[in-house]
């Protein structure tokens, strides 16, 4: 287990207790200053095992990462893959479904979206926004919702089989740190883009996402796709913590690159000559 990743492991069957969780946890990290070149040598380490990834062609990493609203989704992308090769990764936000998504089962749109063998994906929201935002405003009931959580830990565990190591973060952050966010937004104008009056409706039930959010987090991290809780009031903390943990999954998996099926030495190249 590498350094900041210890007690953020949502054990199989148990439940994650969000509420007892510290949302400012520093994991271990003095201040800011500290962070920075932990989270560079993170990044670092995960351009040489990316590299090793698309070489050896053969599996893939899918990020998966769920927060509530202003939990910092879209800067965590940004700062932890700074500089990691843009052709090994593919990025997917999803968003409300559309009526051509409502024609099809609910996790066609996110098949569509897997990372290639030799890639990392990164799902901004993903399909858990069909279990805990769906049960929370009704779209699905408790029996619709249990069916759901079947289908995903079998979906999960196919692609596990086939090769693609999926790896779930939660981004927790208080309730407090959400409202500064949101005001932050509507206060600069620079973030106006960012805001949506959705998300003044979503914090209203805030108990209930923490509630099917747990819920759905102990039915679904398993041995194969386990969840992480990550403290993300400080957000260079959760910066820190996921290049950790990506790094950590890459390590374990170890990817090779094909060495050649003939020895080097008896390769033969013609010399091209000069004509003046």
């Amino acid at each position: 287990m590498a350094k900041l990743l210890r007690g953020l492991k949502v054990i199989p069957g148990k439940t994650p207790r969000l509420g007892t969780r510290k949302t400012d946890n520093l994991l271990g990290l003095d201040s800011r200053d500290d962070a920075r070149p932990f989270l560079a040598d993170s990044v670092s380490a995960m351009q040489k095992l990316q590299g090793r990834l698309g070489a050896e062609g053969e599996r893939s990493v899918l990020l998966v990462i769920q927060g509530m609203d202003a939990s910092g989704k879209d800067g965590l992308i940004r700062q932890v893959f700074t500089g990691v090769n843009p052709q090994g990764c593919s990025v997917w936000s999803f968003k409300a479904p559309t009526s051509d998504d409502y024609a099809h089962d609910y996790l066609r749109r996110v098949s569509m979206q897997l990372p290639r063998r030799g890639n990392i994906g990164i799902f901004n929201r993903s399909h858990y926004e069909d279990l805990v935002t769906a049960r929370v405003i009704n779209v699905i009931d408790d029996d619709r919702l249990e069916k759901r959580i079947g289908h995903v830990r079998n979906f999960e565990k196919m692609l596990n089989d086939e090769g693609t190591k999926v790896v779930k973060v939660f981004l927790h952050i208080s309730k407090d740190e959400q409202l500064k966010r949101l005001k932050t937004r509507v206060d600069k104008p620079e973030k106006h883009w960012k805001f949506e009056p959705s998300d003044l409706v979503a914090r209203k039930s805030w108990d209930e996402y923490e509630r099917w959010y747990e819920h759905v987090m102990k039915a679904t991290s398993t041995e194969w796709a386990p969840w992480y809780v990550i403290p993300s009031d400080n957000k260079w903390v959760r910066d820190a913590a996921v290049a950790d943990l990506l790094v950590d999954t890459l390590f374990e998996m170890n990817p090779q690159p094909p060495t050649l099926e003939i020895d080097p030495k008896s390769i033969e190249f013609e010399e091209v000559l000069e004509v003046n």
